[in-house]
């Protein structure tokens, strides 16, 4: 999935459709061709270790599927990258009720090397009051050598 109004390499052909609000699918590439071409042009796709997982309840698939994704940016609101992989969907059921588990990783385009958000897109970071220990969390990013 890319955040709609995503910058990306000129020479990179998508083809997407909404799916959430703010959200597209991509549709005509995987994720191994997409990292391809973007790291073809030049620009990199940065991958964020640690996985993010959400179970909704639910019988229709696609309703289901879409709260899921909308439970998954809503756990990591303020940490805005323009991209999201969604890794794994297992639907099951559970004592009659239906349910859908789903895993993704934040990615992240970019021209630059270093992992840095565009200005609207930048890393939250909560601010502590002064001489008061400052909760952080550290990020992993993957540069896949080309």
């Amino acid at each position: 999935m890319i955040r709609e109004g995503t910058p990306l390499p000129t020479n990179l052909s998508i083809e997407s459709e909404a799916f959430l609000t703010g959200w597209r699918i991509i549709k005509n590439l995987d994720r191994s061709t997409l990292a391809r071409n973007i790291e073809g042009a030049n620009w990199n796709f940065f991958y964020l270790a640690g996985e993010i997982r959400a179970t909704v309840l639910g019988r229709d698939r696609s309703g289901t599927l879409r709260r899921a994704v909308r439970r998954v940016l809503a756990k990591q609101k303020g940490q805005k990258f323009n991209s999201l992989e969604i890794t794994n969907v297992v639907s099951k059921w559970f004592l009659g009720i239906p349910f859908i588990n789903i895993t993704a990783h934040l990615r992240h385009i970019q021209q630059g090397i270093g992992l840095v958000p565009a200005k609207d897109s930048a890393l939250r970071m909560p601010v502590g009051a002064p001489n008061k220990e400052m909760p952080t969390k550290r990020y992993t990013a993957l540069i896949p050598s080309s």
